[in-house]
């Protein structure tokens, strides 16, 4: 958003491929985004839907490129234009996004899981408690 980048969306078919190989290393992520510059530079109409130019569109005033909030939808990421030389950018800033996202799934769901165990085993001071009387008193069953 910053650098005046286009969010791209999440079924754009280069990141529908990013998602496919589960990249596990940094070095599985530059050769992803390698090789969409090497498709792209294949087939430069682009068929994912985004515009190329030669230069990006930079000659918009400052407050509209920070994205004023109350203002409506941030253009800086609603922006299409994109110039080639940008393109590795913009591909590491949506594959980070797309990180990012199913970053945020997993904790939503590892909390979830947390709660649930919370509620029906007891927190860590009952368990303990739990435990040491058990320990102490050990039935005979």
């Amino acid at each position: 958003r910053q650098r005046g980048l286009p969010k791209r969306p999440p079924e754009n078919s280069a990141l529908t491929r990013f998602r496919a190989m589960r990249c596990a290393t940094l070095d599985e992520f530059r050769a992803w985004v390698a090789e969409e510059v090497r498709r792209e530079k294949e087939n430069p109409k682009n068929t994912d839907g985004a515009k190329h130019t030669d230069t990006h569109e930079r000659t918009r005033t400052k407050s509209a490129r920070s994205g004023d909030v109350r203002g409506g939808r941030c253009l800086s990421v609603s922006s299409s234009a994109v110039s080639f030389r940008d393109l590795p950018a913009v591909l590491a800033a949506n594959g980070a996004l797309s990180l990012l996202n199913l970053c945020l799934y997993l904790v939503k769901r590892q909390l979830e899981a947390q709660v649930r165990a919370f509620e029906e085993q007891g927190g860590f001071t009952e368990r303990l408690y739990r435990w040491r009387t058990d320990r102490r008193n050990p039935r005979n069953d």
